[in-house]
């Protein structure tokens, strides 16, 4: 019977080598949680393609473990999806494996999985919680402030509390983890004026 424990051990050991105490804090509660399973109550809407990018030639390890835990995986709309366009909501999902809220509760922190369809754009948004997001598969072209690159899997980009952000999913969509520290209400989460939405 498959279980969440590989996936949470592999998500806490990419977790822990980003270069900040918070991802060390986060990694260790991601540990601490091996074991438990919760369950999906029904599959996203984008299961098939989720499965398809976990799938990808390149993926870091850790995709394919994603595609093995699906069953357990509560993906759903983005917390922020109300303030987004529908069109935009409707070609992402998330999964908040660590937060307040839960599954696994956690006080200080929210930690997740993120997918966005193919040839997708993200627009402009910022919050007061500081962010990184670690691609798993695929690839995004991605802005942070001034910056513009591509990230690849196991590549990240972290944005400090209100850094303007954006991000283009690539030909095949990406699937990535994300983590909020700071302020993680979704209070000050904003869209912003954005010449290329």
């Amino acid at each position: 019977m498959p279980t969440l424990t590989p996936l949470l051990l592999a998500l806490a050991e990419l977790t822990e080598a980003e270069p900040h105490p918070e991802a060390q804090a986060t990694a260790a509660a991601l540990r601490a949680a091996a074991g438990n399973n919760f369950r999906a109550e029904q599959p996203s809407l984008l299961d098939a393609e989720i499965r398809v990018a976990a799938g990808l030639a390149g993926a870091h390890p850790a995709a394919r473990l994603i595609a093995e835990a699906q069953y357990f995986l509560p993906w759903q709309a983005s917390p922020a999806a109300s303030q987004q366009p529908a069109a935009l909501a409707a070609t992402k999902a998330v999964v908040t494996l660590l937060s307040p809220e839960g599954p696994i509760q956690n006080p200080s922190f929210r930690f997740g999985l993120f997918y966005q369809a193919p040839g997708i754009y993200y627009p402009l948004h910022a919050h007061e919680a500081a962010e990184t997001y670690t691609i798993l598969a695929g690839s995004a072209d991605w802005q942070a402030g001034d910056l513009r690159f591509t990230l690849a899997p196991g590549q990240a980009s972290f944005h400090p509390p209100n850094l303007p952000h954006a991000m283009r999913a690539g030909p095949e969509g990406f699937l990535a983890i994300w983590r909020w520290s700071g302020d993680i209400s979704f209070d000050s989460y904003r869209m912003l004026p954005d010449p290329e939405a």
